[in-house]
């Protein structure tokens, strides 16, 4: 359960990310992005996976970026329905879209399957009997 409430953080932190980034964003608050993030997170997964199966012969025409135009009607979904949070044009939605992907995968990272951050080492460079493995 930890885990949950943790994502959802880290995807509040993606929405108030490109609300920094972007002019077109506009987050009311803290709270305004906490519920967006939460019914962005539930759309996500209750009505993403529909909308990419309805969109799949396009999607695959597109070589998979009618993806993020999925991505941006969800973003501006939430936007209607959220005070506080306002989502202004089509490109903003992608661009946003783009944004808010970008840094939940890059902060999910950290997160483990327990719901704990934890700690990555990529390259493990120790030297053993004096060659570098």
């Amino acid at each position: 359960m930890r885990g949950v409430f943790l994502r959802w953080l880290v995807l509040t932190a993606a929405v108030l990310a490109s609300s920094w980034f972007l002019d077109g964003i506009h987050v009311g608050g803290f709270m305004s992005a906490l519920f967006a993030a939460g019914l962005l997170g539930i759309l996500n997964a209750a009505v993403r996976p529909v909308l990419i199966l309805l969109t799949l012969p396009i999607n695959i025409l597109s070589l998979g970026l009618f993806t993020f135009v999925v991505n941006a009607f969800l973003l501006k979904l939430v936007s209607s329905v959220v005070s506080g949070f306002e989502v202004h044009g089509f490109w903003t939605a992608v661009f946003g879209a783009i944004i808010i992907g970008g840094v939940s995968w890059f902060l999910n990272m950290f997160i483990g399957g327990g719901g704990r951050v934890e700690r990555y080492d990529y390259i493990d460079l120790k030297e053993r009997g004096g060659k570098w493995r």
